[in-house]
């Protein structure tokens, strides 16, 4: 087997499967790369035919033989995700989903659908199409959920009376900071989901574990943002610990792919050291009421 520049073994997973959601910049982008460097064939989940392609391209100037398939869908609306999910499931047979998609929006951002933006992308996507595909998929796979760093998320506990994120004053006193705190609650959702999923995979064969990448610049996550927001931004990027998208893929690509991990099953992971996360995402019972109150949003069975 070759080696490539970024330590990775081509053809080391050769035959094997990988979905990645969000895989048309920065860290999905990457975690696509590195797949493909290492044998996998990757299905590449991204909004628009155009930037699917443009990213594809990016891989396979650095991965030759990469074999890409390009699925465009709109992660933040529940139509389009079942439809994904569903032609996914009749389709593949993945060894590893990675969700990475997601989103900082404005608070009074609404779909179509009636459903506030950064909750549809970023918790009710991965809820539809993990659910789908855990149902489907033959074990062994591993699904991974991109989470956010557990000690910042301590401070936004989901507020599972207003998951809509309605109650503006609840997510901070400054306006233009409120859609992080809402993003904030979003990926607090997404480590309650890995668990409620976890459970519920337990000795099947597929694990369910979430991934913090750590801090990322320029991922586009914050582009619309403004005042405090954007103050905000502007740090992260000027961190002198920020990673580049390639390192913050790391984590998450060892998650999914590192046999020390086997068998290993609803846990959080941070610079590939299992960390505990905050206890109002550990409560069972909190776990549960969201888990049927996101089944009532999508229309799915508890």
């Amino acid at each position: 087997m070759t080696e490539r520049a970024d330590g990775w073994k081509s053809q080391m997973y050769e035959g094997r499967q990988a979905i990645v959601t969000g895989g048309t910049r920065g860290i999905g982008e990457a975690a696509v790369r590195r797949l493909a460097a290492a044998g996998m064939s990757v299905v590449m989940v991204g909004r628009s035919d155009a930037t699917l392609r443009q990213a594809a391209d990016r891989i396979r100037a650095a991965v030759p033989d990469a074999e890409l398939r390009l699925e465009s869908a709109d992660l933040s609306l529940i139509r389009e995700v079942r439809a994904l999910a569903d032609r996914l499931a009749d389709s593949t047979s993945p060894s590893v989903v990675i969700n990475n998609a997601a989103v900082t929006a404005d608070i009074g951002s609404r779909t179509d659908e009636g459903i506030q933006l950064t909750l549809a992308t970023n918790h009710l996507a991965p809820y539809v199409l993990m659910r789908t595909l855990a149902a489907s998929v033959e074990a062994p796979a591993r699904f991974v959920v991109v989470g956010a760093s557990p000690t910042v998320l301590k401070s936004y506990p989901v507020d599972l009376d207003d998951l809509h994120a309605q109650n503006a004053r609840a997510l901070g006193r400054f306006s233009s900071f409120r859609p992080f705190a809402a993003y904030a609650r979003t990926k607090n959702m997404n480590t309650m989901f890995v668990y409620s999923l976890a459970r519920r995979m337990a000795d099947s064969g597929i694990t369910v574990n979430g991934a913090h990448p750590g801090i990322i610049a320029q991922t586009g996550l914050s582009r619309d943002a403004r005042g405090l927001g954007k103050m905000l931004d502007t740090m992260v990027n000027l961190n002198p610990l920020r990673k580049t998208p390639d390192q913050g893929a790391d984590n998450p690509v060892w998650v999914a792919t590192d046999p020390s991990l086997d068998g290993v099953n609803g846990r959080f992971f941070v610079d590939r050291k299992q960390v505990t996360t905050p206890d109002h995402t550990l409560s069972v019972e909190r776990c549960e009421a969201l888990w049927e109150r996101s089944a009532e949003l999508v229309g799915m069975e508890p």
